[in-house]
């Protein structure tokens, strides 16, 4: 699910080796900023969760559109799973733009793909046209691949060093506000309906037009006007905007330094990464995690959720207010850990929140096989809820903060990168097979996932090192 954090974690990693840049506060240039930014991953969270609700007028507009014999189910699923292959794209094609042209320009992009994206979503059953609708599903996930690494990375280089952490969660909550937001407007009496479903994917248009409007007036990031365009005066100039102040050579300098000491490391390759045994056993680490985060099923229930609580016995238009409450759990387990990551360390929670998943999907499991007890369907509905809750804890955000923390800088960019494909990779795994799955073990579909997640609990309680209070040396060090 979320790659959302990716270079705010990163920076913040790289805050335990750098020097103390100047504090700086929260200013109305700064808010904007982050604002216009966090929209491209309030994205991200609608559309994810806005497919959930409309499945059965999507799925019944497929069959107006083909004969008798297609496979609706599979051709859902596909709509489901192509907005994953986007996000593969987008992920590193932001990650050029950024450098090449900047990180607004490369956000004032993104937001117009995400406007194609939304027009064709909104438009294709007026068009007639299931391909029209794939296709737009398709680039909205590639403007969703995007913005999970360009938000993060302008947020965290326009942040004060010291809000640093605080802003980057920003980006979390902004996903997780998104997913609430579709799963509501999803709902039968506001667009939950055959003739609701077209304007309820194509509200994904909101977020990218606001942005279009929005960035034109933000600032560059300073640390790439300084660094990748080597021009100081705009960097000061920006600096001072979001700042709110003039004295800004202390953040400069620092800037200085912590490019010549980047510059005095070895820089690795993606094929290096695979070479080196040093760098491949904690490579191996971070694929796992973020294998776990995905792989353990919890794509399932944020984009079927409301298929499984019809399966436990719920009535449609009940399943799918129930669907609210498990983005709604993801807003506040985003909340709640916050201060837990760095006071109960990563390892713990990855454990913890692997645990409880497997613990509430195999209740899951069995709420589903009892649903003939109308209470069980309650059950089944809390099971989900807890099951989220616990994913929340540690598997949403530690997988993507791991990988910054287990390398140092010369290898961490090539690591978070295939970090990232992975991560979008399972993502399509899971949506494309889910239904398929449902459908030949029923109420055993869990059962899968339960099995990967007692293996990657296995793997993170015997391999994944803690990092909590360890600099870069002693990680790395671990490894050679």
């Amino acid at each position: 699910m979320q790659s959302e954090n990716t270079a705010a974690l990163l920076h913040n990693n790289e805050s335990r080796t750098r020097p103390n840049m100047s504090g700086g506060g929260t200013t109305g240039a700064l808010l904007y900023a982050v604002s216009a930014a966090v929209l491209g991953m309030l994205q991200f969270g609608f559309n994810t969760g806005v497919i959930n609700a409309p499945r059965t007028f999507i799925e019944n507009f497929i069959r107006d559109q083909y004969s008798a014999t297609a496979n609706v189910s599979l051709i859902f699923s596909i709509i489901v799973s192509i907005f994953a292959v986007g996000g593969m794209i987008g992920c590193p094609l932001a990650s050029w733009l950024a450098e090449k042209l900047g990180r607004k320009k490369a956000l004032f992009i993104n937001a117009i793909i995400g406007v194609g994206g939304a027009v064709l979503m909104g438009f294709s059953q007026l068009a007639g046209s299931v391909e029209m609708l794939i296709i737009g599903r398709f680039i909205i996930g590639v403007n969703c691949g995007f913005a999970t690494t360009a938000s993060p990375t302008y947020v965290s280089e326009v942040a004060p060093l010291r809000l640093r952490g605080a802003f980057g969660t920003v980006n979390q909550l902004a996903v997780a506000f998104g997913m609430v937001g579709a799963q509501i407007l999803g709902i039968d009496v506001i667009l939950g309906s055959d003739e609701g479903w077209p304007w309820l994917l194509g509200l994904a248009i909101l977020p990218s037009a606001l942005q279009c409007l929005m960035l034109p007036f933000a600032p560059e990031s300073p640390r790439f006007l300084l660094l990748a365009a080597h021009d100081e005066q705009k960097a000061r100039i920006a600096l001072t905007k979001i700042r709110g102040t003039s004295e800004i050579n202390d953040e400069i300098n620092d800037m200085h330094v912590e490019d010549h000491a980047a510059k005095q490391e070895e820089k690795f390759t993606i094929s290096d990464l695979f070479r080196f045994s040093h760098l491949r056993k904690p490579l191996f680490i971070g694929i796992v995690m973020h294998l776990s985060q995905q792989l353990g099923g919890i794509n399932a229930v944020l984009y079927y959720s409301q298929t499984i609580f019809v399966s436990a016995g719920l009535a449609e238009e009940v399943a799918r207010s129930a669907t609210i409450g498990v983005g709604s759990m993801l807003f506040i387990m985003a909340l709640v850990s916050i201060p837990l990551i760095d006071r109960l360390g990563r390892r713990t929670l990855q454990l913890v929140g692997l645990g409880g998943m497997t613990v509430f999907s195999i209740l899951m499991t069995v709420a589903l096989f009892t649903k003939a007890n109308s209470t069980m369907s309650i059950f089944a509905v809390i099971f989900t809820f807890l099951y989220v809750a616990f994913f929340g804890v540690g598997p949403s955000s530690i997988p993507w903060m791991i990988l910054s923390e287990l390398f140092n800088q010369g290898a961490r960019s090539a690591a978070v990168s295939v970090g990232a494909l992975v991560n979008w990779f399972a993502n399509f795994v899971v949506g494309l097979t889910f239904i398929p799955m449902s459908d030949a073990l029923g109420d055993y579909v869990f059962l899968p996932y339960t099995a990967l997640l007692i293996l990657f609990f296995i793997f993170t309680y015997f391999k994944l090192p803690e990092t909590k209070n360890k600099t870069i040396e002693e990680v790395t060090a671990l490894f050679k």
